[in-house]
Formats: C-alpha cells, sequence, structure tokens
C-alpha cells in the first residue's frame, strides 16, 4: 500500500510539475492556491497526499487508525499548525495551509480516499457544514442502498437506433457458397395398415427368430463400388528415435570381506582434568617449553625452513624465478599507437640474425563484406609490416609497404635483408631492406662467444631518425592475372640445397642461395615461384634502358626490378577431391625441410652469412633458371602435409605427372587423407626435434602424426573448450608445445606429464590469440612472442621447467611415438582380424538358413 501510495504521489508531483511550466514562479511570501474539487461539484474537498511519517505523526494509518468500516479521522487544527512550526514547506498539509489557517472549526475532518476518487490517498472536509454532512448523513434503506450500489454514477442517455438501407458489399455471395445444400434427393415411405386392425387387442408370445421365416435378418457388411472412397492426401507425422542400449560392467570380487574400525576418543574424567590443571608439573613444563616454541614460530615465518639448500646453490645466474615456477611471465609489450585504425596482427616472425627484433603484419579488422564496401578508404591506409625493438617499445623502427594487407611473410634464410609475404589479394611482396643496413648496429663488440650473455638492444636507429618512422617500398608484386585469385594463407623459402623445375623434379642447387618459394591460397592452388629471370636478357637499346631508369623510383632497388607485375608462378599445383570437380582448400603446408630451425650454430653461419652479403650481394645478379647440365636428385622426399579449410590433413606428392590420354600435367592423388579436425587448420609444423613428427591444429582439437604412418594420427586430443586459434611447438622440449586459444588463453602441453589435457592453461589478453612464435635468445633465457586480435604484441619470458629439458626427453619422447605406433598397428591388425571373424560368422548364418531350408522341403 505505501508503495501504491508512494507512486500517487510521485505521478500527482509530475503532473503539477508539467503545469508549473506555464505559471508565473513564485517568490519569497506568496503561497499556492489550494486546489479542490470545484469541477467535480464538490469545491469543500482538498485532496492531500500522506507519505506514512504524516500518518504515524497524527496517528492515522491505513489498515490500523483508519479502516474500510471507519474511513475518517478528525485531527486538531492546532496539531496541524504545529506541524507546519515544526517541518515548515516539508509538511504534507503545506498545500492547504491557507485552508487550514481560515479553518473556524477546532477539529478537521481527514478522510481516506482508498479508490483515489480525488486523486490522492486523502481528502480534507474543508467547511463545517460538509463535516456534518459526512459524519450525520441521512440514513438509506436497505432495498434503496442495494439498487444505489447498482446505478452508475453517470446516467448514459438511450438513443434509440437509426434504420439505415442495406447496402450489399458481396459477403451473400460467400455465404451462400459456404452454405451446405442438399444434393440427393429424398426418399419418402408410405405405411398402411387396414381400418379394423386399429385398437384391436395384441398378444406377444416368443419364437425362435430362424424358424419363422422373414422373422431375422442378418445385416452383413460388404463393399459398395458405387461409394468407393480414394484416398488421395495423407498426413503423417514421424519421429527418429535413437536406439539407446544399457550395458553395465561389474568387477566380481573374489574374496569378500566386511570389517570396520570406530576409533574412539580418549577422554580424562572431571576428577583428572582438575588434578592435572592443578599440578606444578603441567604448569612448570609449559613455561619451559612457550619460549622455544614461540622462537620456532617466528623462525617458520621469516624463512622457509623446507627449502633444499644444495639446489639453490646451483641455481644459474641468469635464471628468472624459481625452477618450479611454470608461468609464463610478461616481458614487454608492442602497441602502435600513432595509427589509430582497429587492426590485428595476422603474422609474427623474428628476425634471424639480430636479436631483440621482431617483426609483424598487421591487417584492418574487417569481413569481406565490410572491405567490399569500405574498399575506397581502405586504399588511402598503408598496408604495413612493424619492425618492433627492445630498445623503443613505442616506435616501430621500420615500415614495410605493400599493396593490400599482409598476412603471412617470411625472412630468406640465405639473406634475412630479403623478406617475401603473400597479401589478401593474392599477390606475392618482395622487399630488400640492404640499402638500410647500415642503419643497423650490434652492440655486443665481444663476439658471440662472450661469456657473459644479457640481452641488449641489437637494434637502433639514428639519434635523428627516430623520431620519424621509415617507410621502404616493395621492390616487386607478382602478377595479378597469373598469381592466386584469393588471400594467401602459407608462404615458405624452399631450401638453399635443392631446387625444382615445372614439373615438380628435384635438382640440386649450386647457387647456394634460396631462390625459390612456395605458396598455398584460399583459391585452391599451391604455387611454386621462382625469384630468378626465367629467361636470358636480351640486349636492349640504351635509349629503352634510359627510359626505365628514370621510371624507377629513387627509393626503391632495383634487385626484383625483372619481376614487378609480371612475375608468374613456375608451377602450380591442385589437390583435387577425387570423381568430384571439386578440389581441396589448403590453408597451411609443412614440407620435408621444415625441421631445420634456427639454433645456436645456425645463428653464428647466418650471421657469417650476412656479413659476406653485405660485401657482395649474390641476389643483385641472378642467374638464369635451372641450367640444363644439373642432374635431379632421386632419393629426394617430395611429399608434403597439407591442412586445409574443411578440417582434413593430406598426405601428397608436389611432382607433377601427365596424363596418358589428354597429355596435360596432372597432380598425383594424394596418399592419405583424414578428416580429424572439425574447423579450418591453421597449424601445420613440423617438430624441431624429429623430422618426421608433425603437429597440426585446427578447430577445438590437436593431432600429432608421423610420416609413413598410414593408419591414422599418434595423438588426437578431445575437443577443448574454445576454439584453438594458433600454436607452435617448443624450441628447446621435445614433448612441449603451445596453442593459443579465442578466448585469450595459452594451452601449453607437456606430453611427459599428460597427454589427455593440458599441463597449463594461462590467460594472456582478452581477445582472440591470432600467432604464437617462441625465440631463443641464450641458453638462459627464452621468449614467446604472442599477438592478439586487437593488435598487441606480449613478449613473454618462457619459465626454466618449459625451457630447460630433462636428461633423457629426447629418448623418452622417441619411445613414446614408437610404442604409440605399435598401438596403431595393433588396432588395424584387430581390425583386420574382427572382420574377417565377421564375414566367416555371416557364411556360418548363410549356411545354417540354407540347412533350415533343405530340411523343411518334403521328401
Amino acid at each position: 500500500m505505501a508503495s501504491k501510495l508512494q507512486k500517487r504521489k510521485s505521478s500527482s508531483g509530475q503532473k503539477t510539475s508539467k503545469r508549473g511550466k506555464n505559471r508565473p514562479t513564485l517568490t519569497v511570501g506568496e503561497e499556492e492556491e489550494p486546489t479542490n474539487m470545484e469541477s467535480l461539484g464538490h469545491p469543500e474537498i482538498y485532496p492531500v497526499v500522506l507519505t506514512t511519517k504524516t500518518q504515524e505523526i497524527f496517528n492515522c494509518r491505513i489498515d490500523e487508525d483508519i479502516t474500510d468500516e471507519q474511513p475518517y479521522k478528525l485531527i486538531k487544527k492546532e496539531d496541524i499548525l504545529a506541524d507546519f512550526q515544526n517541518r515548515a514547506a516539508v509538511s504534507d498539509f503545506y498545500p492547504v495551509k491557507k485552508v487550514i489557517q481560515e479553518y473556524p472549526g477546532d477539529e478537521i475532518l481527514l478522510v481516506y480516499d482508498k479508490d483515489f476518487k480525488y486523486g490522492l490517498n486523502f481528502y480534507l472536509v474543508g467547511t463545517e457544514e460538509g463535516k456534518e454532512n459526512y459524519l450525520n448523513a441521512p440514513e438509506i434503506p436497505e432495498e434503496q442502498e442495494e439498487y444505489k450500489e447498482h446505478i452508475p454514477e453517470e446516467i448514459c442517455i438511450y438513443k434509440a437506433p437509426i434504420s439505415k438501407p442495406w447496402v450489399s458489399l458481396g459477403s451473400e455471395k460467400e455465404i451462400e457458397e459456404e452454405s451446405v445444400k442438399e444434393s440427393t434427393k429424398k426418399i419418402t415411405y408410405m405405411i398402411s395398415r387396414k381400418r379394423h386392425q386399429f385398437g384391436a387387442p395384441i398378444k406377444f408370445s416368443d419364437q425362435n427368430a430362424s424358424s419363422v421365416k422373414d422373422a431375422y435378418i442378418e445385416c452383413t457388411a460388404y463393399p459398395d463400388k458405387n461409394f468407393t472412397l480414394r484416398q488421395l492426401e495423407k498426413d503423417i507425422g514421424m519421429q527418429v528415435v535413437p536406439e539407446v542400449k544399457d550395458i553395465s560392467t561389474q568387477t566380481r570380487w573374489t574374496y569378500p570381506k566386511n570389517a570396520i574400525t570406530q576409533y574412539h576418543p580418549r577422554e580424562f574424567s572431571e576428577e583428572e582434568k582438575e588434578t592435572l590443571g592443578q599440578a606444578k608439573s603441567l604448569t612448570d613444563f609449559l613455561n619451559n617449553v612457550s619460549i622455544s616454541v614461540e622462537i620456532a614460530l617466528q623462525q617458520n615465518e621469516i624463512m622457509n625452513t623446507f627449502i633444499d639448500d644444495w639446489k639453490c646453490l646451483a641455481e644459474e645466474e641468469g635464471t628468472f624465478g624459481d625452477k618450479t615456477d611454470t608461468h609464463l611471465k610478461e616481458y614487454q609489450s608492442f602497441t602502435d599507437l600513432h595509427n589509430l585504425t582497429e587492426k590485428m596482427i595476422t603474422c609474427v616472425s623474428w628476425h634471424p640474425v639480430i636479436y631483440g627484433l621482431i617483426a609483424v603484419s598487421v591487417a584492418v579488422r574487417l569481413s569481406f563484406e565490410d572491405r567490399v564496401h569500405f574498399s575506397g578508404k581502405l586504399l588511402l591506409q598503408p598496408s604495413l609490416i612493424l619492425f618492433w625493438s627492445f630498445s623503443d617499445p613505442i616506435h616501430p623502427q621500420l615500415m614495410l609497404e605493400s599493396p593490400d594487407d599482409i598476412f603471412c611473410f617470411k625472412f630468406c634464410p640465405s639473406d634475412p635483408n630479403i623478406i617475401a609475404g603473400g597479401c589478401i589479394n593474392g599477390q606475392i611482396v618482395m622487399w630488400d631492406i640492404t640499402a638500410h643496413a647500415d642503419r643497423i648496429e650490434n652492440i655486443k663488440t665481444g663476439g658471440s662467444r662472450s661469456k657473459k650473455v644479457t640481452l641488449k638492444p641489437m637494434f637502433l636507429l639514428e639519434p635523428d631518425s627516430n623520431k620519424e618512422a621509415m617507410y621502404i617500398r616493395h621492390c616487386a608484386v607478382s602478377s595479378i592475372e597469373n598469381g592466386h585469385k584469393h588471400v594467401i594463407t602459407d608462404i615458405h623459402w624452399l631450401p638453399d640445397t635443392f631446387e625444382i623445375n615445372r614439373m615438380g623434379t628435384v635438382f640440386e642447387n649450386r647457387s647456394g642461395i634460396c631462390c625459390q618459394l612456395v605458396t598455398c591460397s584460399a583459391d585452391c592452388t599451391i604455387c611454386f615461384w621462382d625469384i630468378r629471370p626465367q629467361k636470358a636478357l636480351t640486349p636492349q637499346p640504351t635509349e629503352k634502358k634510359k627510359e626505365e631508369s628514370i621510371e624507377i623510383p629513387f627509393d626503391v632497388p632495383s634487385t626484383f626490378l625483372h619481376l614487378d607485375l609480371a612475375w608468374k608462378p613456375l608451377s602450380k599445383i591442385r589437390l583435387s577431391k577425387g570423381e568430384t570437380s571439386l578440389d581441396h582448400c589448403p590453408t597451411k603446408i609443412s614440407l620435408s625441410e621444415d625441421h631445420l630451425q634456427y639454433k645456436a650454430q645456425d645463428k653464428m653461419l647466418a650471421q657469417s652469412k650476412a656479413a659476406k652479403v653485405g660485401d657482395m650481394n649474390p641476389y643483385q645478379n641472378l642467374e638464369g633458371g635451372l641450367a640444363n647440365h644439373l642432374k635431379p636428385r632421386e632419393d629426394f622426399c617430395t611429399k608434403f602435409f597439407v591442412g586445409t579449410e574443411e578440417g582434413e590433413v593430406i598426405y601428397t606428392d608436389w611432382k607433377m605427372e601427365r596424363d596418358s590420354e589428354t597429355g596435360r600435367l596432372m597432380t598425383k592423388k594424394p596418399v592419405s587423407l583424414y578428416t580429424v579436425h572439425d574447423g579450418a587448420v591453421h597449424t601445420v609444423q613440423r617438430s624441431p626435434f624429429y623430422k618426421d613428427i608433425i603437429l597440426t591444429i585446427g578447430g577445438w582439437n590437436v593431432a600429432i602424426w608421423k610420416e609413413g604412418v598410414m593408419t591414422g594420427p599418434l595423438l588426437q586430443t578431445s575437443c577443448a573448450p574454445k576454439r584453438y586459434t594458433s600454436g607452435h611447438w617448443s624450441l628447446t622440449r621435445p614433448g612441449v608445445f603451445y596453442i593459443g586459444r579465442e578466448d585469450g588463453y595459452i594451452d601449453i602441453w607437456d606430453l611427459l606429464e599428460k597427454t589427455h589435457e593440458p599441463a597449463l592453461s594461462q590467460n594472456i589478453c582478452i581477445t582472440m590469440i591470432t600467432c604464437i612464435k617462441p625465440w631463443t635468445f641464450s641458453a638462459k633465457q627464452q621468449f614467446i612472442a604472442v599477438a592478439d586480435y586487437y593488435g598487441t604484441l606480449h613478449i613473454l619470458e618462457i619459465p626454466w621447467t618449459l625451457s630447460h629439458p630433462s636428461a633423457n626427453e629426447v629418448l623418452s619422447m622417441n619411445y613414446y611415438f614408437e610404442r604409440e605406433v605399435k598401438h596403431l598397428e595393433y588396432v588395424d591388425q584387430r581390425k583386420k582380424i574382427r572382420e574377417q571373424e565377421k564375414k566367416e560368422m555371416q557364411l556360418e548364418m548363410e549356411k545354417k538358413k540354407a540347412g533350415i531350408h533343405l530340411k523343411r522341403r518334403p521328401s
């Protein structure tokens, strides 16, 4: 009731505020005229709102002091005037202050308006005459009172209906069509009786119905051809119900034995408690021991008494934190504060030679429809690859420009100054930052074999140029017409040990540098590219050379000028789905040479190569393609793994074969195809320790494969709570790999500890993780780069337990993989045995059925 009154009060307050907009404001000393019900014919009634506090002050509480039987209260005028002095304008009677002051009597009638007839919960009677009329109302007979209750307050005047002519709107036709009419002719029967039989006495007797003629008639059912009904339409509902089987297994306990043990506390009696409490020996014992106990408790709070001092003595200087710590610690983060456009990181790559330098490619966070809609604005925004240094987490050190957003890129293993990237529009972009190598300074002057290894910024710009970012234009882009038609999802440099021709045949590479690439795209193709000129350069007139030299911008190197807008793939592979005309859509590939990682000796070799490249760059004078005198390498494995958009893992060959009928070059059929992932495969990576172990991640699960085992994956995890988005092997531990999820968590798997679930899950960011790349700085310190969907790059330090392998971890993991291979072979053998047993059982069943039929035949 109180809440209802408050609502009425608030609504009345809102109405007065709205009306108050058109009235002049009151000055000090002026009062509003009290509102009465003169419009309803009751000028003596003044409605008011009384809150619960006011009802308690004047003892007029609803349902306690005021009831339905006595809905009124006489309040003294002096009490109301005293309330004006105490609460002033806060008093609920303040709106009718003038009426109360001019009231001639000593007691004022307050009536509870239960039905809100006058708008508020109470009303005052402002005259003595009105009070007397209310209190001394004339009595009404019961019959009149009941009649009065049924009479409405407002008398309705009856108006007789006026007849109008009928206007037809066509409804009678619908009524005639829907009405049921008798179509068959009625049959008339006439029953007659002789006149003298009327009123004659009748005698009833029993008789046999079958013995008397026409006394018994049997009405049997028979089909009537004249009224045969054909069922033309029928509604049937079906519900598929799965077959459910309840199977239970109970382990039999051969030697049951019932045993019970009950412990009862040993307590002292009351007499013994009083004796011990008054004993002097107990008091002396507590006084002697209390000091030593307090000292021991203080020592436990000050230091850990259970720590192993010998392990602490063997702790190396370069470790950060305890060896038992398994969590990744954030070391640094990078965010492009100058570019306010919403972009995400698509690919991450550590510089293979320079420590502390990392490159990331960024792309606009838009769907395909939004890209088409905002294509005009996107052309005005640069698509970049940013180079971040540990020495400056705010300003990018270099920015490589590209014609469109880059989704994958790789440093050239032969020369880190050469970079190749794949765009969203299907083009390949090449950069050469050799001209800017002088801006890179190596602080570590003591050589790479210095005893004290510390993390220092290895990439510095000149002081003047550190304020403005350096933009580097691309050297060449591939042809739009002859390249990929969709986004390039993966790119790899072929090693400098071999090269291939357009047939896929492998030859030895005598040049000693990487000259070929392989890419895969969402247009269902895998392309091999060669950066060398395909045809011999013909001498051109000097005038044309001058014109071409003028057209080349001064800040663009001429390393790959012969490829710009004319670069075509060397060969193109399509992974057909067999009998259908559709092709598989590759997302990631893994070649047989991908297990070679940049380790310590490899980095030293790369640094020496880079030093030689600085003197004479072999990419400046690239010769033609394959020579005719090179012999093919027959022992080379040309098979590779492919992950598709449908979650399939394909093991196929890149060699082409000619069709016997058409003579065209055709791709070989896949060696094996498995559908183990429930989403697009985004990681296909070989282990850095085992060249035949491959990790694939896609959808909500992970799989580990062994090359040469065609029965299936060695390990296939169950579905994760969130979708996986990226992953990478550990560079130093064979049984550890990292997986990023769409909710910002990283799952760390340690196969030596658990194989059914991740050993650790750690939150890194609040959005989807797009890329993971670990990096080994030294034997004591390792980092992992984690990129997210909001464009932030997190650098995390890998703890000791995840970076340092155990003594026999390589052998243990090798034994684990061999055991899983044996398990797969055993399962495959059991399947074959079960199939053979099933066939034999079916033959026996058929023989038994044939024998039963022979026995049933008559002799």
